[in-house]
């Protein structure tokens, strides 16, 4: 078998979306990816991302939010999941990088009165990020090193 690819997720808080498709990458695609997830301005995890992706399965309570340098590891391909993320990129020798913009549960979820009135916007993010993931390792070999 081949060497995994080694993916890094980021995002700016890395509390949400990076933390969804890391957690999606290990539950769909371990075979093939090393997955991992980092912001460039961490600050903690999202109780609603939490809850949105063990509703379908997958446990990323354990998961904490951190920077790239806190990785003990290079990566093949960097996936920028937030727009923020994709214009403040660290560079990543010999790294591909990857934007695949995901809208941002929280924002969308500000007015929201409840929980459960918020849910909705995190549960039809972590589908998208759920459909992304299942493209890969495909959707990221045509990538280019930067």
């Amino acid at each position: 078998m081949a060497e995994k690819l080694r993916v890094l997720f980021l995002c700016t808080g890395n509390s949400c979306r990076s933390q969804m498709a890391e957690g999606w990458a290990k539950a769909l695609k371990a075979d093939y990816v090393a997955a991992y997830s980092a912001g460039t301005n961490p600050h903690g995890m999202n109780r609603l991302a939490i809850r949105a992706m063990a509703e379908s399965g997958v446990d990323i309570s354990t998961h904490r939010s951190k920077r790239p340098e806190d990785i003990a590891t290079s990566f093949d391909v960097v996936v920028t999941v937030c727009d923020s993320a994709h214009e403040a990129c660290p560079v990543f020798a010999g790294a591909s990088v990857v934007h695949v913009g995901f809208d941002d549960p929280p924002r969308l979820a500000r007015d929201a009165k409840s929980d459960d009135e918020a849910m909705p916007h995190y549960r039809r993010v972590r589908d998208e990020i759920r459909a992304f993931i299942q493209t890969i390792p495909e959707s990221l070999r045509s990538t280019k090193p930067v």
